[in-house]
């Protein structure tokens, strides 16, 4: 009898003396083979023991069974990526959510699996937590989503892609096996990853960049192509049929206030007052803290009771650093304005050195706060250099 010894298994292919062996589990403590050669092999909990037996006469049933296994595990693959995409088409974001019972049965199909998943990590007790920005991130994920299936709707490509969300309270043990402590985040599990644990983690830089960032992510590791990112649009349609309603009836008024005179866009302190307020817009980061919603403030960790204005380190600016920020540089620039369309109205010369020297002293004062606040929040500091000549 010539035997070898082997660790035993749940599904895998066994060579044994040069012959292909495939294995299945038919108890818990025995497993059986099939052979294409004149191999026996069987094993227990021990271990495999493959036996050399005569050929057997029931080569082309077990032949056939082997062609029915293959079968129904191609079966199986069909049937999954049919209910996902199912799925995908009755939910309104395009995102599947991914349940343990779901991640189980995707892990159980045979390897390559026929399509990629893209996973989105979701906290919904986190969503106050604005420095995370889950709901405007996992927003930005689910157009991603809505518009791969709207470009690859007539394509085999919208089966081999499908979009994920998983939330910490329904499924904890998903997130333990994909060993995730931290949030936001996003995993690409290729057909061929056998362990949660070495899937593609979407880079910091890949999230901050939105929907645009997030889909070249996306193509470059599923070599797919997502297309064009189409976001809903700002208003529906019949808040724009009311919008131009509302302009025909009130065109006729207005145009008789442009041809008298009489509208607020011939007085020129409208003019004045809006070019101070974008000169503060701009300034401020009024923009970036709207597009990413940043807040005004948020609550000290080390003390709750306490409010936090101004927070250290580059990557998150509140809401209250950009206005203060920005009022300094308006300051700067009110300064600048009125020493040179004001200033040189003054007759008295005494008077006019006065002003100046204040101006220049209160610009000073900005502009050394400007640069206290960048490095007390960078780390980085700015120092003078005089001329060499000077020393």
């Amino acid at each position: 009898m010539d035997a070898k010894t082997m660790s035993s298994c749940d599904e895998k292919i066994v060579r044994v003396v040069g012959v292909t062996v495939l294995a299945w589990t038919l108890t818990p403590s025995f497993l059986c083979f099939i052979t294409t050669g004149p191999l026996l092999v069987a094993g227990g909990s021990q271990g495999l023991i493959a036996l050399k037996m005569p050929p057997s006469p029931f080569k082309p049933a077990l032949l056939f069974l082997l062609l029915l296994s293959a079968t129904a595990s191609s079966a199986a693959s069909d049937d999954l990526t049919a209910e996902l995409q199912h799925l995908q088409l009755q939910s309104p974001t395009g995102l599947i959510r991914l349940t343990d019972d779901l991640l189980g049965r995707i892990l159980a199909l045979p390897r390559p699996r026929p399509f990629s998943l893209i996973v989105f990590f979701d906290a919904a007790h986190l969503h106050d937590k604005h420095e995370l920005q889950l709901p405007t991130l996992k927003s930005e994920f689910s157009i991603v989503a809505s518009s791969f299936i709207q470009n690859n709707k007539d394509t085999l490509d919208v089966a081999k892609l499908f979009f994920f969300d998983i939330e910490f309270k329904e499924s904890q043990r998903s997130f333990s096996l994909f060993e995730v402590n931290s949030l936001p985040h996003v995993r690409f599990i290729s057909p061929h990853v056998e362990n949660l644990k070495d899937s593609d983690s979407m880079t910091q830089s890949g999230l901050s960049g939105l929907a645009e960032s997030m889909s070249e992510f996306i193509e470059s590791k599923a070599k797919i192509s997502v297309g064009p990112i189409h976001r809903p649009p700002l208003l529906s349609g019949k808040q724009i049929a009311f919008i131009l309603v509302v302009l025909m009836i009130w065109a006729p008024f207005a145009l008789k206030k442009i041809i008298s005179g009489k509208t607020l866009l011939h007085d020129y302190k409208f003019w004045l007052f809006g070019a101070i307020f974008v000169y503060f817009f701009s300034v401020s980061g009024t923009m970036h803290n709207i597009i990413r919603q940043m807040p005004f403030f948020i609550p000290d960790r080390s003390d709750p009771t306490k409010l936090m204005f101004f927070y250290q380190g580059s990557g998150m600016q509140l809401g209250a650093e950009g206005f203060a920020v920005g009022f300094l540089y308006t300051i700067v620039g009110l300064l600048l304005g009125f020493i040179t369309h004001g200033l040189v109205q003054v007759r008295d010369l005494r008077v006019q050195r006065v002003l100046m020297i204040s101006a220049l002293i209160i610009g000073f004062w900005a502009v050394r706060k400007v640069v206290y606040l960048d490095n007390w929040k960078t780390g980085y500091g700015i120092h003078a250099y005089w001329p060499s000549s000077w020393h």
